[in-house]
Parts: C-alpha cells; structure tokens; sequence
C-alpha cells in the first residue's frame, strides 16, 4: 500500500479532502481513497486497538454515480454495493471515496467484472481487509425497489427533548422492564460531518431481546445525537455501546441508513449476532 493510503487518526483529519476544493480526476488514480483509522473513535468508546471487538457488523456503501467506458468508449453505469467489514483498521473518508469513483469515468475496462475486481482489489487494500463488492445494472437496481425499515416507530411519541449531544443517562428500561423482542426504529436520527459540519440525516433501528428498553427514552437519547459531530460508523457504535451498556440487552442490533452525499450512502450496522442487514434503500436516499 502506497504511504498516502495508511489510515489517519482524528487529529489529522485536516490532511483530508474533506471540505476543500479539490481537482476531479477522470482516468484511474486508486491513491484517491483516504483510509481513516478506526482506532480513536474506538479508543473514546473504551475498545482499545487489538481488542476482541464487542460487536459484529458491516459498513454497507451504496455508490449511484459508477461509470466507465467500455472498449469501443461507450459510457457504462452501474450501481455498486459495498461491504465493508466491522472490524477493518480503517474506514474510507467519503469525499475520496467519491473521487476515486470519478476516476473510472474515462477509463476503459472490458467488462462488469473486470471493474468489481478493480473496486475489490483497491478497496480491500484501502480497509485492509476484504471488500466485498457487488455490481447492478439500472434495471436491476430499479427491480430491488425502495421500501422501509420494518418495526415499531418511535416518531409519534408526545416526549419534550431539550438536549442535542449523545446523552446516554437519558437511556433507561421501562417500569417492570419485562422481557421482550421488539424491533423500534426512528427517522429522526441527525448527525454532523466532524470535518465540514454538513448535517448527516438517517434512519436507524433497534432490534433487541431483554428487558424492555424505556420508548419515549430511546427516543430522546437518538435526538440528542442532533448536534453530535462524528462519522456515520462511529455514531451507529457509540449507539451500540450506549445501549449494551446502560440497558443490557441479551441480543442487540443497531442499523442506521443514512441519506446519500455525492452519489454515496452509508449504512453502518451492528450487531451482537452473526447477521447481515437488510439492503433496503429508503425513500431519501
């Protein structure tokens, strides 16, 4: 891996592309993606580097914007899909992410696969771990359709919310806290870019089994993440660790799909059981 593909931590995150005017690369330059470590955001939720990660998942990246020529310069598009694991070393800051798409767009590849390689191969390298990559023609993207998540929606409930930055006290069981499985979800969920302070919108759900997790309480512990500034992944795991912490659920789940910026979206998913989220793209995004 080239130098300027190690990931970086927070305190460099300066150095990235993020909020600066930058020059759009047309022919290939897989040195565009920008590894961002893990570690520190990990560090603030109490994991250290090494450790047994507490939970399973997968960063699941949706990308609306791929295309390519093919061998007579005809102009391809696809949708991709990637997954990328929980426990890679780093994530991929987004805008470079995007930048490096843009670099397929005048150059030639012989087929759909010879581009899921190329995806695969230079994204493996960038998380450091596998990637896994899938690629859908507009029909068959158009075919999966757009749906919602499924569950109980917390939106309706008649609470008063008067704090804006992750509040995990405000978690808390219900009175008798039987025990139950429930699946509860809101549209409501914002956070904020940590670079350029743009507002990130997303749905998110919670499927758990234990002890009754307190409704209008969840609710109010997902607002309060309104004015919080930090990276999708990092803020689905710090939802993860709020919860296993405060309410200690047997069985746990957190799945945040957030709205797309430049032609990506994010969806960062958590777990306590070896799961795979649902793929389903919703109405904004």
């Amino acid at each position: 891996m080239s130098e300027e593909q190690q990931p970086v931590s927070g305190d460099k995150l300066d150095t990235t592309l993020l909020g600066k005017h930058t020059e759009y690369v047309s022919t290939y330059a897989p040195s565009l993606l920008f590894p961002i470590s893990r570690a520190e955001s990990r560090r603030e939720l109490g994991l250290e580097e090494g450790q047994e990660l507490p939970f399973l998942g997968v960063d699941l990246w949706t990308a609306y914007e791929l295309s390519w020529l093919n061998e007579s310069g005809l102009p391809q598009v696809a949708v991709a899909e990637f997954h990328i694991p929980s426990n890679s070393p780093a994530i991929i800051e987004s805008k470079s992410f995007k930048l490096y798409l843009n670099s397929f767009n005048q150059t030639v590849f012989k087929s759909f696969d010879d581009v899921l390689r190329t995806l695969e191969s230079d994204l493996s390298a960038a998380a450091r771990v596998p990637v896994v990559v899938s690629l859908f023609t507009l029909a068959q993207s158009a075919a999966r359709g757009i749906g919602h998540v499924e569950g109980e929606s917390l939106d309706n409930l008649d609470v008063v919310i008067d704090t804006y930055e992750p509040a995990p006290e405000l978690l808390c069981l219900t009175e008798g806290a039987a025990e139950v499985s429930e699946t509860l979800y809101s549209d409501l969920l914002k956070t904020n870019c940590p670079v350029t302070g743009q507002p990130d919108w997303a749905s998110v759900v919670v499927q758990y089994r234990g002890a009754q997790i307190d409704h209008e309480a969840l609710l109010k512990y997902l607002v309060s993440f309104r004015e919080h500034q930090d990276f999708h992944e990092h803020c689905v795991e710090r939802i993860y660790m709020d919860l296993m912490e405060r309410c200690q659920p047997q069985q746990l789940s957190v799945y945040a799909r957030y709205t797309r910026r430049g032609g990506l979206d994010i969806n960062p998913y958590r777990s306590s059981e070896v799961t795979q989220p649902d793929g389903v793209r919703l109405t904004r995004q």
